[in-house]
C-alpha cells in the first residue's frame, strides 16, 4: 500500500467533537482487531523478517529498511503480552510515525481502511485501561465488530524502546 496521507496522530482526533468519521487502517493480532488512524501510518508492506538487534527489550525483534531508512520493529503479540505464534504469508507491517519517531509494528494480518464514525468511538472501561497498559485509547462498535484504537505513541514509548 503506498503512503498514507498524515496530520496530527489519533490522540488529536479523539479530543476533536464526535462528529463525522476517522479513517483508520485496520488490522488483527490474534483473534482481535485493532486500528490506527491513517494520519499515523505511513504504510503497510509485507513482513519478510527483521535483523535482530543486540540488548533491545523483546518485544522489538529487529530493524528493517522501509524506503531506504531503518526502523525498529514492534511485535505486537509480544507487546501485548500474547503468544506469538509461527510467521505466516499474512504477517505485515504497519510503519507508523508519532513525531520524528518512525516504527514498524508486526501485526498478524492488515489489509483494511475503514471509516469509524466518531461517534462510535468510546474510551475503555477503566479496568481495561489500567490492564492494557494504556495501549487501547477507544473502542468502536461496528455491528458484531469490536475495533480497538491503538494509542501509538504510547506502544512506542521512548523508554520501552531502546534500539536505533
Amino acid at each position: 500500500m503506498s503512503a498514507l496521507v498524515r496530520s496530527d496522530p489519533g490522540a488529536q482526533a479523539l479530543a476533536e467533537a464526535p462528529t463525522g468519521s476517522m479513517l483508520c487502517v485496520v488490522f488483527r493480532v490474534g483473534a482481535s482487531e485493532y486500528a490506527l488512524p491513517a494520519d499515523t501510518v505511513l504504510q503497510m508492506e509485507s513482513y519478510t523478517g527483521a535483523t535482530p538487534v543486540p540488548g533491545t527489550p523483546p518485544f522489538v525483534i529487529g530493524v528493517v529498511q522501509v524506503r531506504g531508512r531503518i526502523v525498529p520493529v514492534v511485535d505486537l503479540r509480544l507487546r501485548f503480552g500474547a503468544p506469538v505464534p509461527e510467521a505466516s504469508l499474512e504477517n505485515r507491517i504497519v510503519v507508523g510515525q508519532a513525531g520524528d519517531r518512525v516504527v514498524a509494528l508486526l501485526v498478524d494480518s492488515a489489509r483494511e481502511v475503514l471509516s469509524i464514525p466518531r461517534a462510535e468511538l468510546k474510551p475503555p472501561p477503566s479496568i481495561l485501561d489500567t490492564r492494557a497498559r494504556g495501549f487501547v485509547q477507544a473502542l468502536a462498535q461496528l455491528g458484531p465488530r469490536l475495533i480497538m484504537l491503538v494509542d501509538f505513541a504510547r506502544v512506542i514509548e521512548e523508554e520501552d524502546l531502546h534500539v536505533v
